[in-house]
C-alpha cells in the first residue's frame, strides 16, 4: 500500500503540455472567494478546481473558442466563454437559497434536485463535511433528521433509519461508490472502516425506508450512499491532521489522533489516478456495566450472579446440596451457581485503530464521458462488535476490488469483497475457557458443593455452622483457589493461548474468510426516449462463499456457496407543464433457496405554487429482505444459547455432544447426549412457557424472506430563505424475520410427558436460538419534520423532530422480539455561520433522544433519554490553503449509551488542520 501511495503521489508532480491558458477567480455574490469550485470545459473531461482564494489556472490543448462550466455545491451553476489564449475571467456564483436545490442521485438512480425527489432523501455534502462538529464526517451523519447512529465503539458506528436497528443492521444497506460495504460473513456494516477518508468524500446520501424496487433485497429499511471525488475534477494533494483526547469515566483521558492524505492527478484528458490513506488511533469506550440484567438486585455475592459486562459467569448449574451427604430433600436445599467471571476490561482489546487505503485508476479512451475505472479499497482495524456476544475485532481486514465501465447513460461493474478476521476473538468464550484452563467446570462445581456443605454443617469452620450467604461466599472462595488473576504472567499466558485457539470448546478465536462476488449494471435510455418517458433498466448477480472453518458457520467440510440475482425496470414521466412527475419501478429478485419476489414502487410528485416552490409527494412500494448468511448457515455456541441457522440442509449439520448431569445419567443410563440442530426447531419447548411454569412443546418454522409494504407522503417547500421538509410513513410487515429461543431437552421428546419434563426439572436442557418468521402482524409508522433557514443575516439555523412507533401485540407473541430499538421522539438542532467574520466560522449541534427499549441477542434493557451538544470553531488561512478547527463532541459531559451492553460514550475534544489545494 505504501508503494502504491508513493507512486500515485509522486506522479502528481508531473503536468501535461498545454497550448491555452485561462486564469480566473470564482466568487459569490458578496465577492467572497469560493474555494474548491469545479471548472470544466463543456463537453470535455478537462478541468481544474479553484484554490482557497477562489483562484484557478486552467491549461489545456483545446483551442478557443470553448465554454467553461463552473459549479460548486450550494451555488447555482455558471458558464463562461473563452475566446482567446491567456484570458482572465471572474465568475460569480449565486448561492442557492436552501439545501432543497442540491442534486441527489440515489432516489431515482438519476440526477435530480432534492426538491423533486419522489421519496425522502438526506444529503451530506462538501459544505456539511467542512462544518461538521463531530470528530469525523461519518459521525456527523448523526445530525441528519430521521437518522439514528448506534455507537458500538469508537471506530464502529451503525447507521439506521425508521427503527429495527441492530449493530449488524442487516435491514440497512451501505454503498461506497456502488459497492456493498457490509462484511459478507459477519453480516455487519463495518461503519467507515473500509469506507472513505473525509478528504475523498464528494457526497453522502441517505434514503430512509424501503428501496427494494431499485436496489434489491438489502435495501429494506434504508440505504446510505458514499460517492468519492473523481481525480479528473478534484486534483492535487490534500491532507489533514487531527489530535485530541477522549474522556470517559471508566477509561480516563486518553490521546486520540486521526491523519489522512489524498493525492490525485490527471495526466491528460484521458488518464488520471488517485490514492488515499488515513489512520485513526485512540482508546475505545470501556464497557464496565456489572449489573445483572436478569435480577438487578444480585451482586457477585449472589451465587447465581451473571453480570452484563462480566464474562465466564454464564457457566452455571443447579447444585443439589442434600443428595451428596444423604440428607432429606430441603435440608440444605439447592441453588443455581455460576462460575466467577472476568470483567470485559481484562478481556477486550481497547486499542481502537482504523487504517484505510484506497486507490483508483481512471481511463477515458475517447476523452469524453466514457470511463473505465479500477478501484481498490483495503481497511484494517481494531474495534469492538456486539452481536450475540462482545467480539474483539483485532487486525480485522476487509478489502474490495472493483472494475467499472460507465458513461452518463450506463454503468457495468463487478467487484469482489473479502474479509479476514485476523486475530479476532469472542470475549465471552475467552473468559469461559480461561476459567476452564486452570480448573475444569466439573472440578470447580464439585469443590463448591463440598465447601458449601462443609460450611453449612460446620465441618470446615471449627464446628461453627455458617448461614447460607456466608456459606456461599466460603464455597466460592474455596472453588476459586488457583484462579488466574488478570495482569499476572499466568493469566496472560492462558489468555494468549485461548484467543489463538479457534475451537470454542477450548478457545475463543473465530475464523472468517468469507467472500462475495457481485456484478450489476444499469442503462438509462432517457437520451433516446425523452419525448416519451425516462426509462431505465438494470440488474445484479451475487455469489456468497462462506468460509469460517466451522467456527461460525456449519462449514466444517468446506466453504458453503450460494447465489442470488435480480433485474429492474423504471419509467418516469413529467406531465402538466412538468409539474407532475410520475415514477413506476419494478424489480424481480431470486435467491436459490426461495421463490422469486417482485418489488414494485409507484410515486407521484406534484409541484405547486406560482413560483413552483412547493411540492407534494406520495409513494407506495413493496420490498423484501432475504435471510442473511447467518440466518441460514450459522452454527455457533454463543454461551447463553446455541445459534442454528434454518437453511434446510443446515439443520442436520450442527451436531453437539453434551454431558448429562448425575440425574440425567441415571435416567438414561448414558453419560452424554448428542443433539442435532434440527431439534431446536422440532423437539423443543418455548422459553416463555417454561418461564411461566407450564412447559409447552413448540415447532418452529424455517426462515423465509421478510416482506414490507411501505406508504409515504411528504411535503417540501421553499419560502425565501426557509425550507420545510415534512414526511410521514406507514409500514406493514409480513413474515418478519425473528429469533426465537427454544429449550431442547437432552432426553425425551418435547411434549411426550414425563421424560422431557424430567429433563427440564433436572436442568438437562440447552437453550437454542432459532431463525424463523413471526406470524404476528407488525406495523411501524412515523413523522419527520425538518426546517432550515437563515436568520440574523447569514446565520444557518436548522431543527428537526422525528416520531417513530411500533404496533405489535407482545402479549400474544411473548417469545418474539421485534428489536425495534429506536426512540419514539428525537429532536435535533443546529446553529452556525461559515463566515461569522472573515475566514472564521462556527457550528453547534444539539441532539435529544427519548428513552427506548433495546432488544438484541446480547442483552435487553432500557436506554435512558440523553442530550448531546457538539460544537466547533474554524479559522481559514488562505495563504497556506488551510483550515484550522477546534471542536468537541458531547460537551455536556453526560455519558450515555445507545445500546445495552456497550461502553458509555464519553467526550472527544480535538484540534484539526486541513490543507486543500
Amino acid at each position: 500500500m505504501r508503494k502504491l501511495l508513493f507512486i500515485a503521489l509522486l506522479l502528481c508532480g508531473f503536468t501535461g503540455i498545454s497550448q491555452t491558458t485561462v486564469n480566473g477567480k470564482v466568487v459569490d455574490q458578496n465577492n467572497e472567494p469560493i474555494p474548491g469550485a469545479n471548472v470544466v470545459i463543456v463537453g470535455k473531461a478537462i478541468g481544474t478546481t479553484a484554490d482557497f482564494d477562489g483562484l484557478f489556472k486552467l491549461e489545456t490543448s483545446e483551442v478557443p473558442p470553448f465554454q467553461l462550466k463552473i459549479t460548486s455545491i450550494g451555488y447555482s451553476d455558471a458558464t463562461e466563454n473563452v475566446t482567446e489564449n491567456n484570458q482572465t475571467i471572474t465568475v460569480v456564483l449565486n448561492e442557492t437559497q436552501t439545501f432543497l436545490d442540491e442534486v441527489v442521485i440515489s432516489a431515482s438512480r438519476t440526477p435530480e434536485r432534492i426538491f423533486e425527489s419522489p421519496v425522502s432523501v438526506e444529503r451530506f455534502g462538501l459544505k456539511e463535511i467542512k462544518n461538521t462538529t463531530a470528530a469525523s464526517f461519518y459521525g456527523g451523519l448523526e445530525n441528519l433528521k430521521g437518522v439514528d447512529v448506534n455507537t458500538n465503539s469508537l471506530t464502529f458506528q451503525s447507521i439506521n433509519t425508521r427503527g429495527f436497528a441492530t449493530f449488524a443492521n442487516t435491514r440497512f444497506l451501505q454503498l461506497v461508490d456502488g459497492m456493498d460495504n457490509s462484511a459478507p460473513g459477519l453480516n455487519f456494516v463495518v461503519g467507515n472502516l473500509v469506507g472513505m477518508s473525509e478528504l475523498e468524500v464528494q457526497s453522502v446520501e441517505i434514503l430512509p425506508g424501503a428501496s427494494s424496487a431499485l436496489y434489491g433485497a438489502g435495501a429494506f429499511n434504508g440505504i446510505l450512499f458514499m460517492r468519492s471525488k473523481n481525480p479528473f475534477d478534484y486534483q492535487g494533494i490534500s491532507a489533514y491532521v487531527k489530535g485530541g483526547v477522549t474522556s470517559q469515566e471508566a477509561a480516563g483521558t486518553n490521546n486520540y489522533y486521526d491523519i489522512g492524505v489524498r493525492g490525485a492527478h490527471a495526466f491528460s484528458d484521458k488518464f488520471a489516478v488517485k490514492a488515499n490513506l488515513s489512520i485513526l488511533k485512540g482508546e475505545d469506550w470501556h464497557a464496565a456495566n456489572r449489573t445483572d440484567l436478569a435480577d438487578p438486585s444480585r451482586t457477585r455475592e449472589n451465587p447465581a450472579y451473571d453480570g452484563l459486562n462480566v464474562y465466564g459467569d454464564e457457566v452455571g448449574i443447579v447444585l443439589n446440596f442434600d443428595t451428596p451427604v444423604n440428607l432429606a430433600p430441603g435440608t440444605l436445599g439447592s441453588a443455581y451457581v455460576s462460575r466467577t467471571g472476568y470483567d470485559e476490561v481484562d478481556l477486550a482489546n481497547y486499542e481502537a485503530e482504523s487504517v484505510k487505503f484506497d486507490g483508483s485508476v481512471h481511463y477515458k479512451p475517447f476523452a469524453d464521458d466514457f470511463e473505465i475505472v479500477y478501484n481498490a479499497r483495503v481497511g484494517r482495524g481494531n474495534t469492538l462488535y456486539q452481536g450475540a456476544n462482545r467480539y474483539s475485532l483485532k487486525n480485522f481486514i476487509m478489502q474490495q476490488h472493483k472494475l467499472e465501465v460507465r458513461n452518463d447513460n450506463f454503468f457495468v461493474r463487478g467487484y469482489v469483497t473479502t474479509e479476514r478476521s485476523g486475530d479476532s476473538y469472542d470475549t465471552r468464550f475467552a473468559a469461559i475457557n480461561i476459567n476452564r484452563s486452570w480448573k475444569s467446570d466439573l472440578q470447580w462445581f464439585t469443590e463448591y458443593t463440598g465447601a458449601f456443605i462443609g460450611a453449612r454443617l460446620g465441618r470446615f469452620t471449627g464446628g461453627n455452622r455458617l448461614d447460607e450467604t456466608a456459606a456461599h461466599a466460603f464455597a466460592r472462595q474455596q472453588a476459586d483457589t488457583g484462579r488466574l488473576v488478570p495482569g499476572t504472567p499466568g493469566y496472560q499466558s492462558a489468555f494468549n493461548r485461548v484467543t489463538s485457539d479457534g475451537d470454542l470448546t477450548t478457545g475463543a478465536k473465530f475464523i472468517d474468510r468469507t467472500s462475495l462476488r457481485h456484478a450489476d449494471a444499469n442503462y438509462n435510455f432517457s437520451h433516446l426516449t425523452a419525448d416519451i418517458a425516462d426509462i431505465q433498466i438494470g440488474g445484479s448477480y451475487r455469489q456468497y462463499s462462506l468460509d469460517s472453518g466451522g467456527t461460525i458457520f456449519t462449514d466444517i467440510d468446506g466453504p458453503i456457496k450460494y447465489s442470488e440475482f435480480g433485474a429492474y425496470l423504471q419509467i418516469q414521466k413529467k406531465l402538466i407543464d412538468e409539474r407532475l412527475k410520475l415514477t413506476g419501478s419494478i424489480r424481480y429478485d431470486k435467491n436459490e433457496f426461495f421463490d422469486g419476489f417482485f418489488s414494485p414502487r409507484l410515486s407521484a410528485v406534484f409541484t405547486a405554487g406560482e413560483n413552483r416552490n412547493q411540492n407534494f409527494r406520495a409513494s407506495v412500494q413493496q420490498g423484501f429482505r432475504n435471510p442473511t448468511t447467518q440466518d441460514l448457515f450459522i452454527g455457533l455456541n454463543a454461551g447463553r444459547a446455541i445459534l442454528v441457522g434454518s437453511a434446510p440442509d443446515n439443520l442436520d449439520r450442527d451436531v453437539r455432544t453434551f454431558d448429562l448431569s448425575a440425574s440425567g445419567a441415571a435416567v438414561t443410563g448414558q453419560q452424554t447426549a448428542t443433539i442435532v440442530g434440527r431439534a431446536a426447531y422440532e423437539n423443543a419447548f418455548s422459553l416463555a412457557s417454561v418461564s411461566a411454569g407450564a412447559p409447552t412443546a413448540v415447532n418452529t418454522g424455517l426462515v423465509k424472506p421478510e416482506e414490507i409494504t411501505a406508504f409515504e407522503v411528504g411535503y417540501r417547500a421553499q419560502f425565501g430563505k426557509t425550507a420545510i421538509d415534512l414526511s410521514g410513513y406507514y409500514n406493514q410487515y409480513t413474515n418478519f424475520i425473528s429469533n426465537v429461543t427454544t429449550l431442547v431437552p437432552l432426553y425425551g421428546q418435547a411434549g411426550d410427558g414425563a421424560l422431557s419434563l424430567l429433563a427440564l426439572q433436572n436442568g438437562d436442557f440447552k437453550a437454542y436460538q432459532t431463525y424463523t418468521n413471526s406470524e404476528a402482524g407488525i406495523e411501524s409508522y412515523g413523522v419527520i419534520l425538518g426546517v432550515d433557514t437563515k436568520v440574523l443575516g447569514n446565520f444557518d439555523l436548522g431543527a428537526s423532530y422525528t416520531f417513530a412507533d411500533l404496533d405489535f401485540n407482545q402479549e400474544a407473541y411473548p417469545d418474539f422480539r421485534t428489536q425495534f430499538n429506536t426512540p419514539k421522539h428525537k429532536v435535533k438542532a443546529s446553529f452556525g455561520n461559515t463566515e461569522l467574520f472573515k475566514n472564521f466560522g462556527f457550528n453547534i449541534n444539539y441532539r435529544w433522544s427519548d428513552e427506548y427499549e433495546w432488544e438484541n441477542t446480547f442483552a435487553d434493557g432500557t436506554v435512558p433519554s440523553f442530550s448531546v451538544l457538539d460544537a466547533q470553531i474554524s479559522y481559514g488561512v488562505p495563504s497556506i490553503k488551510s483550515v484550522f478547527k477546534l471542536g468537541g463532541s458531547n460537551l455536556l459531559g453526560e455519558e450515555y449509551f445507545t445500546a445495552v451492553g456497550t461502553g458509555l460514550i464519553g467526550s472527544i475534544y480535538y484540534l484539526s488542520w486541513t490543507i486543500n489545494p
